[in-house]
C-alpha cells in the first residue's frame, strides 16, 4: 500500500551552482492513502505501549530513579552522538566527569556528548515545570542552541532555523543522497509541523510519535545537529504524552545497532510513500529497548543489592565507606577527589573509603598511576556500556 502513496514534492533549486530536487514533504498524517494500521501493526503498538509501562515501573520500583536518569541518559548521550560520528565512549564520558573539575572539555568529540546532556536535561525540564517552555520549535531551538554551544558546530547558527540549503551525504549538492527543502519553505513547513506536535488524530500516540520523528529528519531545519534533535525529540514526546516521566528509553542503541535500515527507512518514506515500514521499524525499536532497558534496570538493582551487603561484611570497611558506596551508580568512575566532595570529608577518610571499597571488589583501580588515581565500579558499568563502544 506504502508504494503508491506521495509523500511530497521535488522542487528544482540552485545552490553552490547547481541545480538540484530539494524535497518538499506534504504535512502529517499519511493521506492518500491514510496509514494502513492492521492487524500485526496494532499488535506492535500494544507490545510497545505495554513494554514502556514497564519500563516506567521499572523506574518506580529502585529506591534511587536518579540513578537510572543518570545513567540511561548518559547511554543516549553517548549513542545519538555516536551515530553522527562522535568518537567518544560511555566510559570517555563518565571517566571525563570524574576527573573534571571545570565540566568543560578540550576534547570535541566528549564536548558534543555533554552538550548533548544540556540540551535533554534542559528540555525535559522545561516540560516539567509549570511555567517551562512547552512542546515547541521555540524549546526545540533553545535545545539547538545548548547542543551547538561551542562545538564543532557553533558556527551553524546554533538556536536558529537555517537561511541556505543544505544537502545529506555526497561530496556536493549535485551527489548528494537527500536535499531538504529549500529554505524558505521552512516557515510553512514548520508551523504545520509544530501544530501536529499537539494534534488529536485516529492514530497512537507512540505511532505519531514516529511520524514526526521522520518529518523533523525530513524538513531538516538546522544546517547541524537535526539527528540528534530528531532523537531528543522522541523522548521528548514521550514525556509530553505521559509514557514516560524521565527519559529512560536509549532509542538510539537500536538505531545505531540497524543504522543501514535507519537510513533505508527514512528513505523509503520519501521516495515510496512507505509510511508502514519505517512505523514498524519504529515500534520494534521502542518494544526492544524497553524490554531491554527494564532488564538492565533489574539487572544493576540486583548488583547493587548484593554489593551492597559484600561492603557491609567487609573486614575494615566504615560507614564513610558505605555512604560512598551509594554514590556509586552516579558515580561509576570516581577519583579520591571526587570521594571528598561526595562524602564532605578529609582526603585521608576519603582514600581509607575507597580502599575499603576496593578490598570489598567493588572498585578496581583503571588509571595505572601513582597520583590521582581513579576508580571504576566495573561490574557496574560492563553491564551499563552494552553497546556503546565504538566499534559495536
Amino acid at each position: 500500500m506504502g508504494s503508491s502513496r506521495i509523500t511530497g514534492i521535488f522542487e528544482r533549486t540552485a545552490v553552490a551552482g547547481e541545480e538540484v530536487a530539494a524535497f518538499v514533504p506534504h504535512p502529517l498524517p499519511p493521506m492518500e492513502p491514510p496509514l494502513e494500521m492492521d492487524a500485526e501493526m496494532e499488535k506492535q503498538v500494544r507490545d510497545a505501549e505495554e513494554a514502556l509501562r514497564r519500563l516506567e515501573l521499572a523506574g518506580e520500583m529502585v529506591p534511587s530513579l536518579d540513578w537510572f536518569i543518570y545513567a540511561f541518559v548518559r547511554k543516549e548521550a553517548v549513542l545519538s552522538s555516536q551515530i553522527e560520528g562522535t568518537q567518544a565512549t560511555l566510559v570517555d564520558l563518565l571517566s571525563f566527569e570524574a576527573e573534571s573539575q571545570e565540566g568543560d572539555s578540550e576534547n570535541a568529540d566528549i564536548r558534543e556528548v555533554c552538550n548533548y546532556l544540556d540540551a535533554l536535561d534542559f528540555a525535559c525540564e522545561q516540560l516539567r515545570s509549570a511555567d517551562g517552555l512547552p512542546l515547541s520549535m521555540r524549546l526545540l531551538n533553545e535545545s539547538h542552541a545548548r547542543l551547538m554551544q561551542g562545538a564543532r558546530g557553533a558556527d551553524k547558527l546554533p538556536g536558529q532555523i537555517r537561511r541556505s540549503q543544505n544537502w545529506i551525504g555526497g561530496t556536493r549538492p549535485g551527489n548528494a543522497s537527500f536535499v531538504p527543502p529549500p529554505p524558505n519553505r521552512l516557515p510553512a513547513l514548520l508551523s504545520d509541523f509544530e501544530k501536529h506536535l499537539h494534534a488529536d488524530d485516529d492514530l497512537p500516540f507512540l505511532v505519531r510519535v514516529g511520524l514526526l520523528h521522520v518529518q523533523f529528519e525530513t524538513i531538516h531545519p538546522y544546517l547541524d545537529g537535526n539527528g540528534r534533535i530528531g532523537r531528543l525529540l522522541i523522548m521528548l514526546l514521550l514525556q509530553h504524552g505521559g509514557l514516560l516521566s524521565a527519559p529512560l528509553l536509549y532509542l538510539s542503541l537500536f538505531f545505531k545497532r540497524h543504522r543501514a535500515e535507519y537510513y533505508t527507512r527514512l528513505a523509503a518514506v520519501r521516495t515510496e510513500g512507505d509510511w508502514e515500514g519505517w512505523t514498524r521499524y519504529f515500534l520494534e525499536a521502542v518494544s526492544t529497548i524497553a524490554n531491554e532497558g527494564v532488564s538492565t534496570a533489574r539487572d544493576l538493582f540486583g548488583l547493587v543489592n548484593r554489593d551492597r551487603e559484600q561492603v557491609l561484611i567487609t573486614p575494615g570497611s566504615t560507614v564513610m565507606a558505605a555512604r560512598l558506596f551509594e554514590q556509586l551508580p552516579e558515580h561509576p568512575i570516581l577519583t579520591i577527589a571526587t570521594a571528598v566532595k561526595l562524602l564532605d570529608t578529609s582526603r585521608p577518610t576519603a582514600t581509607k573509603a575507597v580502599m575499603a571499597l576496593v578490598d570489598a571488589g567493588v572498585l578496581a583501580e583503571i588509571s595505572g598511576k601513582k597520583r590521582d588515581r581513579s576508580f571504576s565500579y566495573a561490574a557496574y558499568l560492563d553491564r551499563l556500556k552494552t553497546g556503546t563502544g565504538l566499534l559495536e
